[in-house]
């Protein structure tokens, strides 16, 4: 007799597939630029090239993750040239030799078009870097992570009132405009930019316990705890002043479930159980407060505020709720958090993936209908939250 196939199996089956057939071909077959180096900088939602679109940093320090990731799963040396093809450009075009960090943008050539240094783009280089010496144990990658990691504590941490500033000029002096993209806030501190630099420093940890790297990442932790995860609600703050004062009353769904998991993992890195136990329920809490998002269909919608609800089904949420609910269902044993991620799964399987033209669409509206107005590769729509749903914990 045939021993019957659980849940998890079936979904760890799957989430490997999506991986393997649907999402990393497309940015094999799609995105190199084999006449200027690096990734072009943008496909839109109708599938059209854009091949002098500029190139953000963010876009391709993801890819790098993402491929490095896969190449450390899965072997395929495939995936090695594309990390490779990544790492080089980052290192060569991206990297201030004079100032130190990354751009964050470039022209389609590799020339800077700006030079400003975001915290939240040096995260995901140091992200990248050290995923890549992870799947390859290339000695250069690990040097220039812990360079990072030194950077972003020496530029970008807030010795005062602890935590990290958004944004500064090239010379990482201050800067007006502070903002990640347009639609944020434009505050001293955010919950996104702590988020990503949380989870390279637990990246890093995994192949460099320095004492400092320990120190600073617990320091982050204890932020979320008692600035950035609202103590009733149990949602996530927003945005901040320099002295943690919430500027925002924002509620992202998505993030609510990114953090909850990425906060455990970052706390496993630590190697502090008393600390684990404590985190544990903060963990679980944020979880079921992104579940006041989920639909009747399975799907998590994007964001609320007061009355105000915005109901459209991003990638990116769908696979954080996948990814976070997998990680609820593993640290208690509850079957409601895998009945959540299968249910999620399927929404994504029915609306979200591309089934003519690979990978997944922006979004999707509350009508049921895909998004083609949004990018379908580009500036923010990269390989990461999809990929990462389908490695992580798997």
């Amino acid at each position: 007799m045939h021993r019957k196939t659980t849940i998890m199996e079936t979904l760890q089956s799957e989430l490997h597939n999506e991986l393997i057939n649907n999402i990393l071909p497309y940015w094999i077959n799609n995105m190199p630029d084999k006449a200027n180096g690096g990734f072009y900088g943008r496909i839109d939602g109708n599938e059209h090239l854009h091949p002098q679109a500029n190139k953000g940093v963010v876009l391709n320090a993801r890819i790098l993750w993402t491929f490095s990731a896969a190449y450390r799963c899965e072997k395929n040396p495939q995936y090695l040239e594309i990390a490779e093809r990544a790492y080089r450009y980052i290192r060569d075009y991206f990297t201030d030799k004079e100032y130190g960090g990354v751009y964050w943008e470039l022209d389609y050539r590799g020339k800077p078009v700006n030079t400003r240094k975001q915290t939240y783009a040096q995260g995901f280089a140091l992200y990248g870097y050290s995923e890549f010496y992870r799947a390859t144990g290339e000695p250069e990658a690990l040097k220039m992570s812990i360079d990072l990691f030194r950077l972003i504590e020496k530029r970008a941490h807030d010795p005062l009132s602890g935590g990290y500033f958004e944004a500064f000029q090239r010379d990482w002096q201050a800067i007006d405009d502070k903002r990640l993209s347009e639609k944020d806030a434009n505050e001293a501190k955010s919950t996104n930019t702590h988020l990503h630099i949380l989870e390279p420093y637990a990246n890093l940890l995994r192949v460099w316990k320095a004492p400092a790297l320990v120190q600073a990442q617990k320091e982050l932790i204890e932020i979320f705890c008692r600035h950035i995860i609202h103590p009733q609600t149990h949602h996530l703050n927003l945005f901040f002043d320099e002295q943690w004062n919430s500027q925002s009353s924002l509620i992202s769904y998505g993030h609510d479930i990114e953090a909850a998991w990425l906060l455990y993992e970052a706390t496993e890195t630590v190697d502090d159980e008393i600390l684990l136990k404590r985190i544990k329920p903060c963990v679980i809490r944020l979880i079921e407060a992104a579940y006041e998002g989920i639909q009747d269909d399975g799907s998590l919608i994007y964001e609320a505020e007061g009355t105000q609800i915005d109901a459209n089904r991003h990638w990116w949420v769908q696979a954080e709720a996948v990814a976070g609910s997998i990680y609820a269902y593993q640290i208690t044993g509850e079957q409601k958090y895998l009945n959540v991620a299968k249910k999620c799964w399927e929404y994504i399987k029915e609306y979200i993936r591309d089934k003519e033209n690979g990978e997944w669409v922006w979004s999707v509206f509350p009508n049921g209908k895909q998004n083609r107005t949004n990018d379908k590769a580009g500036f923010w729509k990269c390989p990461y939250h999809n990929a990462r749903m389908c490695v992580r914990k798997l």
